[in-house]
């Protein structure tokens, strides 16, 4: 899942950045709305952990402006805000969720992994798909009973399909997921990642869709 932070904390953000690397996602963190802006215009993000108080402006109505272009990106708020009405403002801009500062990371990691979900249509986090049992939450697949030893990557890979059942997913959304990790990609890397993951999982599991990317197979 790729995250845009907006948060100009300096302190928070680098502990919500590096709690949600460490999850295996990939994160830009911007500390302004032009550059949040900037940045929604120019990638495609699952989901935005917006700050209320920025220095070139407040966020609700920047969120608000984002949903009247029909952005529907879900969004959690983090804010030091903690009134009701406040809280109520945030969700009938259009906000998903909304925490209060300070706030425990284990937790917004599961908020994240909540919503993320419900947006996929499957608020459960256990999914089956033929004879594979996936846990989103606990980031572990079962073949026939079996648990698969999948790497990081390749995790990060599966769950990009399994979010998002039969829809075609680019050769380009694939290598930002893998942004998190740092590493340089190869023009093979997401070819490599994909026949590992096919072995492990089922060669049908990961259809290729000639000059257009992969999906799931029909399960």
């Amino acid at each position: 899942m790729r995250v845009l932070l907006v948060e100009d904390d300096t302190v928070l953000g680098a502990g919500v950045r590096d709690q949600i690397k460490a999850e295996g996602h990939s994160v830009d963190w911007v500390t302004r709305l032009d550059e949040a802006g900037d940045y929604i215009a120019a990638a495609t993000y699952d989901l935005v952990l917006l700050d209320l108080m920025l220095p070139d402006g407040r966020g609700l109505p920047f969120l608000q402006a984002l949903r009247k272009k029909g952005d529907v990106t879900p969004v959690i708020i983090l804010t030091a805000l903690d009134q009701i009405s406040d809280r109520i403002d945030g969700l009938n801009a259009g906000a998903d969720d909304y925490m209060v500062k300070p706030f425990d990371l284990a937790e917004l990691s599961a908020r994240l992994a909540a919503v993320a979900r419900r947006y996929t249509g499957n608020p459960n986090p256990l999914v089956e798909l033929g004879d594979l049992e996936v846990d989103l939450a606990a980031k572990s697949v079962r073949r026939g009973g079996k648990l698969l030893a999948l790497t990081a990557r390749e995790w990060v890979l599966f769950e990009g399909f399994v979010q998002h059942p039969g829809q075609i997913i680019s050769k380009a959304q694939l290598e930002d997921r893998l942004y998190a990790f740092d590493i340089e990609i190869e023009s093979n890397t997401i070819e490599v990642h994909i026949s590992r993951l096919r072995k492990k999982l089922g060669r049908e599991k990961i259809e290729t869709v000639r000059g257009m990317g992969y999906r799931l197979g029909e399960v």
